[in-house]
């Protein structure tokens, strides 16, 4: 049975949301994304596994080397999903925040 790894497992790492960030300007290879990282290659390896595992990244073949892209598609749904969390936030603060006003010392 092969296990899915969830979106937000994937992101919860430093090491993976600092890829997503490389990777979100320009395509690069494995090389290219490990250079920028003080962790053995095969460490970098295994998180451009599990991202592209989630569909956060994609891989596209150009001769002998490997690019890596964001996946904008499923970088959308995760905005989306988290969207619904900062609005809800968003309407508390700001009732909060009219309730202190009344409540502001003269």
């Amino acid at each position: 049975m092969r296990l899915r790894r969830d979106v937000f497992q994937a992101i919860a790492d430093p090491s993976r949301r600092a890829i997503l960030l490389l990777v979100a300007s320009q395509a690069m290879t494995a090389g290219a994304i490990a250079a920028n990282f003080d962790t053995a290659r095969p460490t970098v390896s295994k998180h451009l596994q599990i991202l592209t595992a989630c569909e956060l990244l994609k891989q596209k073949q150009n001769g002998r080397e490997i690019y890596y892209h964001i996946n904008a598609k499923k970088m959308k749904e995760v905005a989306d999903f988290i969207e619904s969390f900062r609005q809800l936030w968003d309407e508390r603060f700001n009732k909060l925040e009219t309730i202190m006003k009344k409540y502001k010392p003269q």
